[in-house]
Formats: C-alpha cells, sequence, structure tokens
C-alpha cells in the first residue's frame, strides 16, 4: 500500500509536470496563502533562523524577509517539479550561462573541475548545464529515505540532461576516478546545508556556530583539481542566469581551511547580500557543538575571492 502511494504520488507529480507556467504560478501564489497563513509550515524555524542570522534588523525587516522566502520557496517548489517537463526551448528562455570559456580550456586540457554550489534560487535547474558543457557532470546527493519511487523520479529529473547522480559517500572515490577518467569530470556539489551531526569541523556562520562537511576541499586539495563557484542569481520570477566563477586554480598549493573558509565566506555574502532566496525553512543549525569539539576561527579571505564577490 505504501510503494502505491508513493507511486500515485509520483505520478501527479509528473502530470503536474505539463502545467504552463502561468499556471504554476496560480497555484504558487495560493499555496503560499496556505503554507504561510495558514499551516504555518516551520515559522518558528524560518523566523529563528533570520532573527539569528540578522540580529541587526527589526521585527518589520524579519518578517518581509520571512514573506519573501515563502513566496520565492512555493515558486521554488512548483518550478522544480516543472523541470521534469520543461522543453529545451522554455529552459533557454529563462536560464541563461556564462563562464563557459574557462572550464572548455580546462576540458582541452584533459581536466576534470569541482564545481560548488549552494541551495540558493532554483538550484535544481542547473543540472541542465550539461547541454553546455563537454565534461561529464556528476551531481552528488543525499538518498531519499524509505522512498524509491521519490528518489527515481527526482534523479530522472536531474539526469535528463545527460548528467550522472552519485551519492554523497561516492563524491570522494568518483572525484579520484575521474581524475584518472579519460573524459574529465566536472563534480557539482553544494555544502551549505547540515552535515553529519558527527562533523568536526565547526566555524562562525550568519552569526552562529556552524558544523561544515569538510569533503570538497580536501578532494580539491588531493586531486588539484580547479574549483569553480556557480553563483546563480534570479533575473525575474522563473528566471535565472548562472555565472561560472572560478576560485581556485591550482587548490593543491593552498590550504584545505583556506579553501573551506573561501566557499563559506562567498555564500555568507550572497545570502546576505539577498536572503530571501536561501533556504530558511531547514534546520541547519539543528546540531550544537560538544565541548570536545574546537570552534575554527573564521580567517580573512578577501585575497582569495573574485571581483563578483568582494562587491558584496
Amino acid at each position: 500500500m505504501k510503494k502505491l502511494s508513493q507511486k500515485a504520488v509520483v505520478g501527479f507529480l509528473k502530470a503536474f509536470s505539463h502545467l504552463p507556467f502561468w499556471a504554476i504560478y496560480i497555484l504558487s501564489d495560493f499555496f503560499y496563502l496556505i503554507i504561510y497563513h495558514v499551516i504555518g509550515y516551520r515559522k518558528k524555524v524560518v523566523y529563528t533562523n533570520l532573527g539569528n542570522a540578522f540580529p541587526e534588523k527589526n521585527e518589520k525587516e524579519i518578517e518581509q524577509i520571512a514573506k519573501n522566502y515563502y513566496h520565492h520557496l512555493c515558486d521554488l517548489s512548483l518550478e522544480s517539479i516543472k523541470l521534469h517537463h520543461i522543453s529545451y526551448k522554455e529552459l533557454d528562455k529563462r536560464l541563461t550561462f556564462t563562464g563557459f570559456d574557462k572550464i572548455n580550456e580546462y576540458f582541452k586540457q584533459g581536466k576534470s573541475i569541482i564545481l560548488w554550489g549552494m541551495h540558493y534560487n532554483n538550484w535544481e535547474w542547473n543540472s541542465s548545464i550539461q547541454r553546455h558543457i563537454h565534461h561529464q557532470l556528476v551531481m552528488i546527493f543525499n538518498p531519499v529515505r524509505n522512498n524509491q519511487e521519490m528518489e527515481k523520479f527526482i534523479l530522472g529529473m536531474r539526469e535528463r540532461f545527460g548528467g550522472t547522480s552519485i551519492p554523497v559517500h561516492h563524491s570522494a572515490r568518483t572525484a579520484m576516478q575521474f581524475n584518472r577518467n579519460e573524459r574529465p569530470g566536472m563534480l557539482w556539489l553544494a555544502a551549505d546545508q547540515t552535515p553529519f551531526q558527527t562533523s568536526q569541523y565547526w566555524t562562525t556562520f550568519l552569526n552562529q556556530e556552524t558544523p561544515f562537511f569538510r569533503g570538497p576541499d580536501k578532494i580539491a586539495h588531493k586531486t588539484n583539481q580547479p574549483i569553480f563557484f556557480i553563483y546563480f542569481q534570479k533575473t525575474g520570477r522563473g528566471k535565472y542566469h548562472s555565472d561560472l566563477i572560478e576560485l581556485f586554480s591550482e587548490p593543491a598549493k593552498e590550504d584545505p581551511e583556506t579553501i573551506m573558509m573561501t566557499y563559506i565566506e562567498v555564500v555568507e555574502r550572497i545570502i546576505k547580500n539577498k536572503p530571501d532566496y536561501w533556504l530558511w525553512s531547514h534546520r541547519r543549525w539543528k546540531h550544537k557543538r560538544s565541548d570536545d569539539v574546537s570552534l575554527t576561527e573564521r580567517m580573512d579571505v578577501t585575497e582569495y575571492l573574485p571581483k563578483e564577490f568582494k562587491n558584496l
């Protein structure tokens, strides 16, 4: 019975993905009223996260960010479902890219690269990047618990453009393999969400003690694969622009902690610049640092920041 209900939900989502955008946004506005004003979905989490992240803002400012976030969350959820059926022509009108020149140069040199991202704006649409690059896109994901049908739907949606999905616990092995393969790979992952509770790397992020997953910086340092950051900006409702910006051309020459701190600095600046589009309903700070784990002090990494982020 459980599997049948899961299949029914996935079938509904597939049918929903055929709706035109004008209908999707009418539904999104309706869902906002229900989720924010009626159900109050994770309101306590959102307001607590925002209040702790922006202690300098007053209640009215926090409330406005929260409302903007819930509007965005509804759009994000329905736009992500739409990715299952959106045509290439429609997608190209709504999502543009820059920054491929340097990435293509690395492909000609036979170099794999690491693409760092974050859960910001509609990150799911970036899976279509495979259509524009020569590298083999490898997307890291956390498996969906106890729902294989939903996982198949999500992975199928992401992989329809030619990319490959790899569970997070295989990311290091995959990076090493692509470092030796004939076809260079692009390992795309995000490290801005909650890691395992046993994480030993804690620092201050958005005014709070925060754990981070230390895998990506160590992988880059060991393989010397150039690191890029995908800066995803909203240009209108259902319209986005992605800029692929190089952070480190030779990460083996840098200390892994410097790499990690640079990523954290970039993510924090993006969020502070336009906070509406980050995933505030996620329980990012549900874990508390134990006494036997040290808190790493934030370092000044301004000199490592590309110009696109220095002015944020």
